[in-house]
């Protein structure tokens, strides 16, 4: 249902709960706060932002070569290397890994690749119980919603509702809601979960090309449990998440955290290389989309992101509509950027999600040009035809409008008419500005008359 619904009404829906639009705002500034701190006390911030887009861009133009030496040196360490064109054959290759081994319970830290894919509900109508160890995707995954932010998945649910879930689900006494007690409960649950699964599936935040040795970043150590403990390991990872050499890590590093929530650096930094003795360990490369990205000129420098989430930490209108409203995997500026490239149609309102102040520019530590972007997806969007027939129309009626000033004279003159005359003409709810804010006081003249008057007089 909410997929078929468009960014403006699922943000309507969000905005009917003031004090949580209201919580949700001030959480994500209080973010973007920590990460400015943060940054501004970090030696070189801007050179080590300058770094980082220098060296995606290497990788952008020399994908081929990298993933290939990448997959040589995993082989060498005695990994077993796989290609996914889609999410179909991802879910596939996932699923047989798991069959072959008799496997019908796996766990499994954060992936949005997986969320892109959506690899749990796959694997459930086939029979094996997938459980999500990341703490915010557990919350969202025992609420059948799907993450609303990259880095911290449950930030618009308040913590009574948490305790709410957890009494429904693990049994806590009704009405608790202290984070550090739902906390050690969810804690004593997933360790059953983890001492038991035989399969763990990871993400992938940084893979190097020259080692064969991937990184993952978490903040809870859950990524390492499942993979230390389990006997078959499998890892899935976009084609964009390699970097050249193990040195290379040390910028990357230094940003993630600091730009995600404005702390020095992940508490587990993760380098997996070679599978322990008995046990298998599996990498999964996947495109869904990102060779087309690739080869859109205008669009293939959003393949340098890193998923710190600062773009959406910083944006007004994420900030205010949640991100459960963009009805994407990816949501926020840089989600907007990517959903179009996947479908068209169905993601022709999100790059219109956006006021184009820049913010999420400032912030991005690989320097996208984000609202630079969206502003281009928007003018493809108009061109390929997938408006809405309605933003058609009036971009139309504004640009004749705007380009004779006998009909912007007469409208501006019919316009204030109306407002001193019959408001309600404006002030419905069929005016989607008039739904937030109250339309200003009609002016006793335009600037136009006011000049000329005055210009007369001098």
């Amino acid at each position: 249902m909410k997929g078929t619904q468009d960014h403006a009404t699922l943000a309507e829906v969000f905005n009917r709960d003031e004090d949580r639009v209201d919580w949700h705002d001030g959480a994500l500034w209080w973010i973007r706060q920590k990460r400015d701190r943060s940054a501004n006390l970090t030696p070189q911030w801007e050179e080590l932002r300058e770094a980082a887009s220098a060296i995606k861009s290497n990788v952008i133009s020399n994908l081929h070569d990298y993933l290939l030496q990448f997959e040589e040196n995993l082989k060498k360490n005695g990994v077993k290397v796989y290609w996914a064109a889609d999410a179909e054959e991802h879910n596939q290759i996932v699923y047989k890994i798991l069959s072959d081994k008799n496997i019908n319970q796996m766990v499994k830290s954060k992936s949005m690749l997986t969320e892109e894919c959506h690899l749990n509900e796959y694997l459930a109508d086939r029979g094996i119980d997938v459980i999500n160890s990341d703490l915010g995707e557990y919350i969202q995954q025992i609420d059948n919603e799907p993450p609303s932010h990259i880095v911290l998945p449950c930030i618009h649910k308040k913590k009574e509702e948490i305790g709410e879930l957890f009494h429904e689900h693990l049994g806590t006494e009704k009405g608790l809601s202290d984070p550090t007690l739902l906390t050690r409960v969810a804690r004593n649950h997933l360790r059953n979960v983890f001492m038991t699964r035989r399969a763990a599936l990871t993400g992938v935040n940084f893979a190097v090309a020259e080692t064969g040795e991937y990184v993952v970043c978490t903040n809870e150590g859950n990524a390492d449990m499942g993979a230390h403990l389990c006997e078959v390991q499998i890892a899935s990872m976009g084609l964009e998440k390699i970097i050249p050499e193990r040195k290379h890590l040390g910028v990357f590093l230094r940003l993630l955290a600091r730009s995600a929530i404005g702390q020095p650096i992940t508490i587990y930094s993760s380098h997996f290389r070679k599978p322990r003795p008995g046990q298998e360990m599996h990498l999964i490369l996947v495109d869904k989309g990102r060779s087309e990205l690739l080869a859109r000129p205008d669009f293939r420098d959003s393949l340098k992101c890193i998923k710190c989430g600062s773009c959406m930490n910083t944006c007004p209108v994420y900030r205010k509509s949640g991100g459960l409203s963009y009805h994407n995997t990816i949501s926020g500026p840089i989600g907007a950027i990517l959903a179009p490239n996947l479908d068209m149609k169905k993601h022709a309102d999100l790059p219109f999600a956006s006021t184009l102040c820049g913010s999420c520019t400032n912030v991005c530590p690989v320097k996208i040009p984000i609202h630079e972007q969206l502003y281009k997806w928007r003018q493809v969007i108009v061109k390929e035809g997938y408006s809405a027939s309605r933003k058609t129309f009036s971009m139309k009626a504004m640009a004749l409008t705007l380009s004779s000033p006998e009909i912007y004279n007469t409208a501006g003159k019919t316009g204030r008419w109306i407002l001193n005359h019959a408001p309600f003409a404006i002030n419905n709810k069929f005016n989607p500005w008039y739904k937030q804010r109250d339309m200003p006081d009609s002016p006793e003249q335009s600037f136009g008359e006011w000049y000329s008057k005055n210009v007369k007089k001098s």
